[in-house]
């Protein structure tokens, strides 16, 4: 997500799991829309809400929270993130939107309605992604950890450890509240992994590999990032970093025998 590290995709395997259980699903994918996204956009965060599109993008100097038109990719409007901050996830909370920066420990509050400032927040560690359950704001550091905040004053509440068939999923990044699962980006994989957020553990993947290929741009940070549910209309959206396109998909689970 951040630092420079070659395109491979993170063997996330089974070592050490019981040789008889069942590995959860790796998932397929169907396009069922294509939208433009704004290819200057580093996205690092995204969701879906009473019908509008928002996005949060990183980079020092180039950091914004914006309202984006689902239809077109144009950008209604637009705040700019103080320069000397990269920023991070974005979700929503009552009529705000929290939003993070990369290594500063300071998180913003944002007037949803008019993008006015309201205050700050402050975190140890990395910020990275954002999603809430309703109860709680949730965040990943680029860890294999999810903290749990309480909304009001961004105090942590807990964690929970994200594996794999016992093994940890370092780098997660983007988060997404999806029907009582979270689902997260790992950073340089091509996949979705599925998360009880009881538990932490990986209830299964989505490959989304063709899509992170088809828009392969040369630059190795232009990967897979931004998940978004639209709860109402049960659609679900993904992008990645300065990709020019934002798509809607159904998930097609893996066939069993």
């Amino acid at each position: 997500m951040k630092r420079p590290l070659p395109l491979v995709l993170f063997a996330l395997g089974a070592c050490g799991a019981s040789a008889t259980a069942e590995p959860p699903p790796v998932d397929s994918y169907r396009i069922v829309r294509e939208y433009p996204h704004d290819p200057t956009a580093f996205t690092q965060g995204l969701l879906f809400l009473d019908g509008k599109l928002y996005e949060s993008t990183g980079l020092n100097r180039q950091s914004t929270v914006r309202e984006v038109r689902l239809e077109d990719g144009k950008v209604l409007r637009s705040v700019s993130i103080p320069p000397q901050y990269f920023g991070e996830g974005l979700v929503n909370w009552g009529p705000d939107l929290l939003s993070l920066t990369w290594t500063d420990g300071i998180g913003f509050r944002w007037n949803r309605a008019d993008f006015k400032p309201k205050g700050q927040f402050r975190y140890t560690g990395e910020g990275w992604g954002l999603t809430q359950d309703g109860k709680n704001i949730i965040m990943s550091d680029g860890t294999s950890q999810l903290r749990f905040f309480d909304p009001a004053t961004m105090q942590e509440r807990r964690r929970i450890a994200v594996t794999y068939q016992g093994q940890p999923v370092e780098r997660l990044n983007e988060l997404e509240w999806v029907k009582g699962e979270i689902f997260a980006n790992v950073w340089m994989d091509r996949r979705i992994a599925r998360i009880d957020p009881e538990t932490g553990a990986v209830k299964g993947w989505i490959d989304l590999s063709q899509l992170a290929v088809e828009n392969a741009t040369g630059d190795p940070d232009a990967v897979l990032n931004g998940i978004a549910y639209d709860s109402r209309g049960d659609r679900l959206f993904v992008t990645g970093k300065n990709w020019a396109k934002l798509y809607e998909i159904d998930i097609v689970p893996k066939a069993r025998e």
